[in-house]
């Protein structure tokens, strides 16, 4: 089959639509359901019975931002209920949309919320691991449903339900806009929505800007410039507030920069130096370094992907065949932003998607690793990691790192480190709690370098490698 360019592709084998309307069908769908249901209830149970002051903490802070608006109080200036004394930290416009959960009895709006957090994780997992559950068939929403109840253990995603946080949401909205093959709105608008709640997506204007999606880039910037001047129109003391008063205060506002549960850079280099401007010039050094680092590993696998998508050198089960058309990375061309989405079309093969994802995931990690704070829950990107390395999971050893990554986020590690750091500990002990407390946070810089070396190398250096986990059968025999 030649594409409109002319170059020829090895499309993978078409698959029947899951859904054909039968009760077997929707038998399956059911199924998928209860899985994922089953998985998650333990989770929503443990945290929704948690004592008030330690359940869904940060939907707290949206409805009392929301209530705030509808009774004219000063938005910045709104706490929550004691213990916890949180204040309003985002942007106006995440409070107008929080304003429709003020309207709920508390218990209606958690349970609502806990919906849509979970259906927002279900969205993830699709773009997250579109190619592995293509394989599943008929049986996608079972597939589906294994996947979002493993997701949901993992410590990021677990603190996600714990403190009611809007994750899954600002990652779905970034996922679909960077690697969905065709969009029904203008490329680049959900991330302006994402940064228009959180300033955080911030970091994806830049992989558009290296990726050269200029279309994208516009409309993000545009999208998220209407939604802040709407703000500005309907809450201009409050927007004025934010931008020129709260947004500069930063610091301990949006909780203790030394605490654990930061795992941002900032984060890991004040559990160590005390602060000052010595700590300031090492943060920034790292901030510049990893910034670089990790925005060129992101254009990389971006740029990967879009050479292999264009070579159009497939086998079936996404492992490259010797060809010309494909050149080492030394030797990769400059891509066009406006053909990139190309590696996201099934016919590309499940490479060329797992190294735009792996791009976009990596994104998703800078987010984490730069910003002031970084909180452990913010590391929902490693769902996109773990789909980024599995692939359409016919290459053994990328599951196999992909489990063991998983594995390593089933547990809080980063607080083990914090019992270990006490005074009452002996100084080696202290010395290796204080890397363990950092476990996230060195985790996410290590997948970077995982998707930006070895996942592009294996894709694409070591094309002409024999793959044993990809072996075929010798023709006239039986395989199992």
């Amino acid at each position: 089959m030649r594409a409109g360019n002319g170059v020829r592709r090895d499309p993978l084998p078409s698959r029947a639509p899951w859904w054909r309307g039968g009760p077997a069908d929707l038998a399956i769908l059911l199924a998928g359901v209860a899985i994922a249901v089953a998985a998650i209830t333990p989770i929503v149970v443990h945290w929704l019975t948690n004592p008030p002051d330690q359940r869904m903490v940060d939907l707290e802070v949206y409805r009392d931002g929301g209530a705030a608006i509808l009774r004219g109080a000063p938005l910045y200036e709104v706490l929550t209920q004691p213990p916890q004394l949180l204040p309003f930290t985002y942007p106006p416009f995440a409070a107008l949309l929080a304003v429709p959960f003020t309207v709920l009895p508390w218990r209606a709006a958690q349970g609502l919320w806990t919906v849509f957090m979970y259906a927002a994780l279900a969205i993830v997992i699709c773009y997250a691991f579109r190619d592995l559950i293509r394989r599943a068939g008929r049986w996608t929403p079972v597939a589906v449903g294994v996947l979002v109840g493993a997701a949901a253990w993992m410590w990021p995603s677990y603190d996600q339900m714990r403190f009611g946080q809007v994750g899954f949401f600002l990652m779905a909205l970034c996922l679909a806009d960077c690697v969905a093959r065709s969009a029904r709105w203008p490329r680049g608008a959900l991330v302006g929505i994402a940064i228009a709640i959180k300033l955080v997506p911030g970091v994806f204007l830049i992989y558009f800007l290296i990726t050269r999606r200029w279309d994208a880039l516009r409309n993000a910037v545009l999208t998220a410039a209407a939604a802040t001047l709407g703000a500005f129109a309907l809450l201009p003391s409050d927007s004025a507030d934010f931008w020129f008063g709260a947004l500069l205060e930063g610091g301990e506002r949006t909780g203790s920069i030394t605490g654990t549960t930061n795992q941002a850079l900032n984060g890991m280099i004040a559990r160590i130096i005390p602060e000052g401007p010595v700590r300031s010039l090492i943060w920034l050094a790292f901030l510049l370094t990893v910034g670089y680092v990790g925005f060129k590993f992101a254009r990389r696998t971006t740029l990967a992907a879009d050479d292999l998508a264009a070579s159009g050198t497939f086998r079936s089960s996404g492992a490259l065949r010797s060809s010309s058309a494909l050149r080492p990375l030394s030797a990769l061309r400059p891509f066009n932003g406006t053909d990139l989405m190309r590696a996201a079309d099934p016919a590309a093969g499940p490479g060329a998607y797992s190294l735009l994802l792996a791009g976009v995931a990596i994104t998703g990690l800078l987010s984490v690793l730069l910003s002031p704070v970084g909180w452990m829950h913010h590391l929902v990107w490693m769902i996109a990691v773990l789909g980024a390395l599995a692939g359409d999971g016919r290459d053994a050893r990328r599951c196999l790192v992909a489990a063991g990554v998983w594995i390593y986020f089933l547990f809080p590690l980063p607080w083990y480190g914090a019992a270990m750091s006490g005074t009452n500990h002996r100084l080696i002990t202290r010395f290796f709690g204080r890397i363990v407390q950092d476990a996230f946070g060195l985790a996410a810089i290590a997948m970077i370098m995982v998707l930006g070396i070895w996942l592009v190398n294996r894709l694409v250096a070591a094309k002409d490698r024999p793959d044993p986990s990809r072996s075929e059968p010798p023709v006239g025999t039986l395989a199992p």
